[in-house]
């Protein structure tokens, strides 16, 4: 039968008989679901480009498109990464669009063999070289289906399953088309009344709020309450669910990106009462990410990727609503810029994501009394310090350094209207960093901010008690030094049009100058000549 394919490939190409044609249908399906040897002969002759190309043809709903999607399934399962990456992205591409349709169409079984199908593709490894391939296709329509089938599984009871893989497909979605296609007009069979065209965004954010509650409970429980037994089985359970996980928090911050912008933007797609229930939905949604990182917290457990896309999480929402959850970042704030992915050595990066939330929360004096009794502080500077020099080797993250660098001037800043810390090697240890920073750079932007933090610095101390400092050098004073003419001889006339976009911080460094210079003999002569 396996030696029959080719010859069944043949005729399917030539043959367009319906009886002809199911009789092939059945024949590739029925070998290739009883052997191995069956699906991979179907692929290795062409079964992928024959498929993709008839698809159009069928009918919708028909037996032989059921089979047609039943024959790809199982070769998808089967077939390795580098096989699909080289040769069959744009049949794939092909199919995305011809499933779609059954998806948003049919009433029937076969719309869940088109979800299966879909989401199997999108979970793939070759997912995201297929979205490059899905993304310039000129026809729109496949993805309106996908969000007319999304929009249907997720308001109707459905297994489990079920509703994730269609959440599945609208992270896919969402990651290909942007987050605006979370809103738009859904057109289903047999119903008249017009649809919301925010319906799908409202469906998708119940639904993953709904799967958030659920896949944490389930983690809290096997990490802390389940047996302490290291079996393989649990190891996996935890894999499985951190990766569903990911996959609802991409989602949830696709939608606080989409909400983000309209603020931001004129003539509003969602009116007031959606924006409201959304905003209802992200609180509770971050609410229950916080509470599971309490839970890790009361456990002593600092490292895990999910908790790392917890502490994620949770700063992309805060950056945007300071003041929601005020008492619970309160109290998880230290803990949070302590936890670590599996595989880092250090909390870098759960610091890089709470930059934005810091920046926002330390324009107030109670987000610098936090910043400054929870140490947070400390790790801002070390970020900063460690942002600064893999800038000068060449991974340059500008985004982050400038989030830092805004955050530690806030906080310097307002330091009069706080109990602010005794900590001078924090802040001598940043003064090193920063001088390295700006020595060889001709950026105007990165002088200026750094001048001014400086300038700050300077107020807590002299330059005597600098040198005395173990490890602060003369060329390093050598080097500050230059830096504070630099930035001040962009003072005046003539001024450069980014000297005149930094002219807040250039009022700084001026103003500590006069503050500070005579106890900085070294700097003030630097200035002078």
């Amino acid at each position: 039968m396996v030696s029959k394919i080719p010859m069944v490939l043949e005729v399917m190409s030539k043959e367009s008989g319906l009886p002809v044609l199911e009789e092939s249908y059945e024949f590739l399906y029925l070998v290739s679901a009883a052997s191995e040897d069956g699906i991979t002969a179907v692929y290795e002759c062409g079964g992928m480009t024959s498929l993709a190309g008839q698809m159009s043809a069928l009918s919708d709903g028909s037996h032989l498109m059921e089979l047609a999607m039943k024959v790809l399934q199982m070769m998808l399962k089967k077939l390795s990464q580098g096989i699909i990456e080289n040769d069959h992205l744009s049949e794939l591409s092909i199919v995305v669009a011809e499933v779609a349709r059954q998806f948003a169409l049919l009433q029937s079984a076969l719309k869940f063999e088109a979800l299966h199908l879909l989401s199997a593709i999108f979970s793939s490894e070759y997912s995201t070289l297929l979205h490059d391939a899905l993304r310039v296709i000129p026809n729109e329509n496949w993805s309106n289906h996908i969000r007319d089938g999304v929009a249907k599984i997720l308001q109707n009871r459905v297994a489990p399953a079920e509703n994730f893989e269609a959440l599945i497909l609208a992270e896919s979605m969402v990651s290909i088309k942007g987050e605006g296609w979370l809103i738009g007009q859904i057109n289903l069979p047999n119903v008249q009344v017009p649809i919301p065209a925010d319906r799908c965004l409202l469906l998708v954010l119940e639904s993953s709020r709904v799967e958030v509650t659920v896949l944490l409970n389930d983690l809290a429980y096997t990490k802390y309450a389940a047996s302490k037994s290291s079996s393989s089985s649990t190891a996996e359970t935890i894999i499985s669910k951190q990766q569903k996980v990911t996959t609802v928090f991409s989602l949830v911050e696709k939608i606080i990106k989409l909400i983000s912008n309209i603020g931001e933007t004129e003539g509003n797609p969602i009116d007031e009462s959606t924006f409201i229930k959304v905003i209802n939905g992200l609180n509770e949604t971050i609410g229950v990410v916080l509470e599971y990182l309490e839970d890790a917290k009361e456990h002593g457990q600092k490292v895990g990727n999910d908790l790392l896309a917890s502490v994620r999480l949770v700063g992309s929402y805060l950056a945007e609503t300071p003041i929601a959850c005020k008492d619970k970042i309160e109290e998880l704030l230290g803990y949070m810029l302590s936890v670590e992915g599996e595989d880092d050595s250090s909390p870098f990066y759960s610091l890089c994501f709470l930059l934005p939330m810091l920046c926002q929360m330390t324009l107030e004096i109670e987000g610098c009394k936090l910043l400054a009794s929870s140490g947070g502080y400390k790790a801002v500077v070390d970020c900063l310090i460690k942002l600064i020099k893999q800038n000068r080797h060449g991974v340059e993250d500008n985004d982050c350094v400038f989030l830092a660098c805004d955050t530690i001037l806030n906080f310097l800043l307002k330091r009069e209207r706080f109990p602010f810390p005794e900590d001078e090697s924090t802040f001598f240890n940043l003064l090193k960093a920063l001088a390295l920073w700006t020595e060889k750079t001709n950026d105007q932007s990165i002088v200026m901010m750094a001048s001014s933090i400086c300038s700050l610095i300077f107020d807590l101390t002299s330059e005597n008690d600098l040198l005395n400092h173990p490890g602060f050098s003369i060329s390093c004073l050598d080097s500050l030094s230059r830096l504070v003419a630099r930035s001040l001889a962009s003072w005046g006339q003539g001024m450069s049009d980014v000297a005149k976009a930094d002219m807040d911080l250039l009022e700084i460094v001026t103003a500590g100058y006069s503050r500070w210079a005579d106890r900085f003999p070294q700097i003030r002569k630097a200035v002078e000549e």
